[in-house]
């Protein structure tokens, strides 16, 4: 069984239309990259899986179950988003205890291993952190509840690049040993590249690529050298990506077509130039 299956999703504002018959499916006890660009629904998305918005249309499912107004489904996710508030006047270690009060597998050993590893001052109060400090409660609580399904939307605003490979370093390993549904919605697509299985880009509301990530890992390909060369190695190949200057041509290919001439030029693209140029083409379209 998946543990999310979206189908033909819609989702309307005041004039605005926020997701756009989108349909998905994220496997269990897997990391899931959900990227795009801000506006694109991914919040949205993530506000319905676990009941905080209600679909317009179509079918939503986690763990089997519809998630609206759903304890069974709902006390088995757990979302920490860009900005999570909490009541000004805790202090750090009340936000916790809330936490482990609400999350039914939450574990205080090792969240106070993460207080460690984030330095966090567990007797300030919630308004006197920085941006960093706050998005270190939330990145900790997410962890540390060890929800079946852990959706962490854009978590980690503030945090240098130190404490970022911290929170990289700590879910990799308790993945390793507690694996478990992990949906991680971000920009900084080039850091976390190594950590997704799986990759969904959404944009304007709709699901441009849903693929495993090993599949794409150097499968699109930056092709250059000349122009009729490049051209003959690329035809009936789709291009993300055209160039030309001088008789020379460059294009990104959506797949690498074989080997290449010898004064062809092949380098693997990154998935942060691939995502991009795919959701540039999007545009297009």
């Amino acid at each position: 069984m998946s543990a999310v299956v979206v189908e033909d999703l819609t989702m309307r504002y005041r004039g605005h239309t926020a997701l756009n018959g989108l349909s998905l499916a994220l496997e269990p006890d897997t990391v899931h990259g959900m990227l795009g660009r801000n506006g694109a629904g991914k919040t949205t998305l993530m506000r319905i899986l676990t009941g905080q918005e209600f679909e317009t249309s179509g079918r939503v499912e986690v763990f089997g179950q519809p998630p609206r107004e759903n304890p069974a489904v709902l006390n088995r996710v757990c979302f920490i988003r860009e900005a999570q508030r909490y009541p000004s006047n805790y202090k750090v270690r009340e936000a916790f205890a809330a936490a482990a009060i609400a999350c039914r597998n939450w574990d205080q050993a090792y969240a106070d291993r993460l207080v460690k590893d984030f330095e966090l001052p567990r007797d300030r109060q919630i308004k006197k952190l920085s941006r960093g400090q706050l998005s270190a409660v939330g990145i900790i609580i997410g962890l540390a509840a060890r929800a079946p399904l852990t959706l962490f939307d854009e978590p980690y605003l503030g945090l240098d690049a130190v404490a970022r490979q911290i929170f990289y370093d700590r879910l990799l390993e308790d993945f390793a040993e507690r694996p478990r549904t992990i949906v991680l919605s971000t920009h900084l697509i080039d850091e976390v590249a190594d950590l997704v299985e799986h990759v969904v880009l959404i944009d304007h509301g709709k699901v441009l690529m849903d693929q495993d990530a090993d599949q794409l890992r150097g499968r699109a390909v930056s092709v250059s050298g000349p122009a009729e060369a490049v051209a003959a190695y690329a035809d009936g190949v789709p291009v993300l990506h055209r160039s030309e200057l001088g008789g020379r041509l460059r294009v990104a290919l959506a797949e690498r077509p074989g080997r290449p001439a010898r004064d062809v030029s092949v380098d693997s693209l990154t998935l942060q130039e691939l995502i991009v140029l795919t959701t540039n083409q999007g545009d297009r379209k």
